[in-house]
């Protein structure tokens, strides 16, 4: 250790870069016409640990030495190709200790850190003068002028011992040397966020090779120096206080693919242990809230939303999405706001938001001004959450305006932006677990899924599976939540011991996204057996029970349930658990009281096929009395439905209701019907 601080640093970072890994990424340099060079830290630390700690403490000094190095030993690496360049650029990744953003501050000025975070907005590119070329307006000598600070300087006297003037001079563009630049900000991750806390950011610049390799949406772990930038007030100068600014060494992306979380050997032989035990399912089911009692279904769902399908990218451009989608109805006090926030907790990458309390911008993108006016784009929740789960509470209580914007998401997981001058398109790679109350206090069995819950059908067909939670007295089940809850007070733990720690569910959710089973010829045919089975209908004018858009949301269930076991393939009874639980999603919701069958238009379109031949039948009765009568006399009009149609007063005039509602049918006097 002495002997390598007697030595030069220059000389010390040297030695480090004759290893065969750096001499081989030297002459990469020169094979790709690159300029930059990539050192890891564990390597210094290996190496020379009093280097290590000099370059975290003083890092303007101890870069400008590894440059010098890494330059000097191009020369002999690659001579010709080193003369060219003049200068290496050097980068450093994977610093020994992270900082959390929370705790950046004063103690950090000048020094190297690495920050996590997630990136919610990026400028556009600007180039930065780096050394500029000034023209004397008198005696046209040309002047040379390194610029450091933010502000453009300009020579203070001419370089000609004859003209010695203090200007005006111009800045020769052509001749000058710029570099990219572009700024971006960084916010902490959801996961890392306390509870009650407004999440803290930091803006960052990148520079040259940097510039635009990570958008919004990203999650990235930079490397940086920390600096100060001073706060100005108009027309009072500059303030004692000063912004904190990262001056980005090397931006390393982990959220353009699944993020995985970080598993030890030991960890991972015990993943694949489970995986391969009979009940993983069961046990899975299990661990998830085991605090909430009962709900098997909707834990099996959540389940398989956690672990998720398969996306796929066609060769004519369609993407077809493999993320499930599930939507909870149920009545309050039913632990539907607990649920949620267990998933967006226990998802290797989950967020939490409620709709009462979010904004269209808020969940997509929202335009923001930069302090140099210049427009851009902050993400919002979806694509925040892009590769992960959305959970959105009280989804019914968003405004109309505001709710139209997870369409797309939902289906095209893309946000799609048109605002301020800005068109853009970004991931939102999401599966979305929402809830919803009932529109009447507490779920009507005898109502549509459409009529019990504000929510347009436009969306509610955009869910995988619908479950619907009713809040009724059953003796057994009532005595049975009860010791449940009691005993969760009374020691502060559940009582339902879970077969897998939250921390390991977490690890082993993000091990098994590497896995992509395949559909066997045996699972296709299982699930093209039920689907044309359920199609199959007794007449033309029977209801359709199920659609195409059902028949993927079974594939996606399937390849959840074999991505569990970590299969390479779905196996049929994989097909069989993913049909079983979308008929009970069906029950629920997707069966017509009046006629007994399953009816997809209940979801799709909000209204049964027996109710839109009922509709029909009064449309075209009130169309045959205005072809003669002008208008239909109300009275008569009932009359005639009873004694043609058997359709009785009561529901006859809640159907008119409807029509009138629906703006179809409206009254020019009382007591009279016309069609608009």
């Amino acid at each position: 250790m002495t002997d390598a601080k007697a030595q030069d640093p220059v000389e010390r970072f040297q030695n480090l870069l004759k290893d065969d890994k750096y001499r081989q990424r030297l002459s990469q340099m020169a094979v790709h016409g690159n300029k930059t060079l990539l050192v890891d830290f564990e390597d210094i630390m290996a190496c020379d640990i009093n280097f290590t700690e000099n370059l975290i403490a003083k890092p303007d000094e101890y870069i400008g030495y590894s440059e010098d190095a890494a330059w000097a030993q191009l020369r002999i690496e690659e001579p010709e190709y080193a003369e060219e360049i003049k200068k290496v650029k050097v980068r450093f990744r994977g610093l020994p200790d992270k900082t959390p953003l929370r705790f950046m501050g004063s103690d950090q000025i000048g020094n190297m850190i690495m920050v996590d975070g997630i990136l919610v907005r990026a400028a556009t590119i600007l180039p930065l003068l780096m050394k500029g070329i000034f023209k004397c307006k008198r005696c046209g000598s040309l002047i040379e002028l390194p610029q450091t600070d933010s502000i453009l300087t300009y020579p203070s006297v001419c370089s000609d011992p004859a003209c010695r003037r203090t200007g005006p001079f111009d800045l020769v563009e052509d001749e000058s040397e710029f570099i990219n630049s572009q700024e971006i900000r960084i916010q902490e991750r959801p996961e890392d966020l306390p509870p009650g806390q407004l999440p803290r950011g930091v803006d960052v610049r990148l520079l040259e090779d940097l510039v635009d390799v990570a958008r919004p949406g990203d999650r990235v772990t930079i490397t940086g120096i920390v600096r100060t930038q001073r706060e100005y007030v108009p027309r009072r100068g500059a303030l004692r206080t000063f912004s904190l600014i990262l001056d980005a060494s090397y931006v390393d992306i982990a959220g353009k693919e699944q993020e995985i979380v970080q598993i030890t050997p030991d960890e991972e032989k015990w993943i694949q242990e489970l995986s391969r035990d009979p009940l993983v399912h069961q046990k899975i089911i299990r661990s998830i809230a085991p605090s909430i009692y009962g709900y098997s279904d909707i834990k099996e769902a959540i389940m398989y939303l956690l672990f998720g399908g398969i996306s796929k990218s066609l060769s004519d451009g369609i993407s077809i999405r493999g993320d499930p989608n599930i939507l909870i109805v149920g009545d309050p006090g039913t632990a539907k706001s607990q649920l949620l926030q267990y998933v967006s907790k226990i998802a290797p990458r989950g967020l939490y938001t409620s709709g009462r309390g979010s904004t269209a911008a808020g969940l997509t993108a929202a335009v923001m001004r930069e302090k140099t006016g210049e427009m851009t784009l902050e993400a919002g929740a979806l694509v925040l959450a892009d590769r992960g789960v959305c959970a959105i509470d009280e989804i019914d209580k968003m405004r109309p305006e505001d709710r139209v914007a997870i369409h797309e998401a939902m289906e095209q997981q893309t946000v799609s932006v048109a605002k301020g001058g800005i068109i853009a398109t970004l991931n939102a790679r999401t599966s979305i677990l929402a809830a919803a109350n009932p529109a009447l206090g507490r779920y009507d069995p005898y109502r549509t899924i459409a009529e019990n819950i504000n929510l347009p059908v436009t969306i509610l067909s955009r869910f995988d599976l619908i479950f619907v939670i009713r809040d009724e007295p059953k003796k057994d089940v009532d005595e049975n939540m009860a010791e449940h809850i009691l005993a969760l007070h009374k020691t502060g733990e559940s009582p339902v011991e879970s077969p897998i720690a939250p921390a390991l569910l977490r690890k082993y959710i993000s091990y098994s996204k590497q896995f992509k089973p395949v559909l066997t010829d045996d699972a296709v045919k299982r699930l093209r057996d039920f689907y044309l089975q359920m199609r199959t209908t007794e007449s033309r004018d029977s209801p359709i029970a199920i659609t195409a858009r059902q028949l993927e949301s079974l594939i996606r269930v399937a390849e959840a349930c074999a991505r569990i076991a970590m299969r390479k393939e779905i196996t049929v009874e994989d097909a069989q658990a993913a049909i079983l639980l979308t008929r009970k999603s069906l029950e629920q919701v997707g069966i017509d009281t009046s006629s007994g069958k399953f009816d997809i238009d209940l979801i799709m379109t909000g209204k049964p096929k027996s109710l839109r031949d009922r509709l029909q039948v009064i449309l075209s009765t009130l169309t045959e009395i205005e072809k003669t009568e002008g208008f239909a006399d109300e009275n008569e009009f009932y009359n005639r439905l009873l004694k043609e149609y058997d359709i009785e007063r009561v529901e006859a005039t809640r159907l008119i209701e409807q029509l009138v509602r629906d703006g179809m049918v409206y009254r020019p006097k009382i007591g009279y019907l016309k069609k608009t």
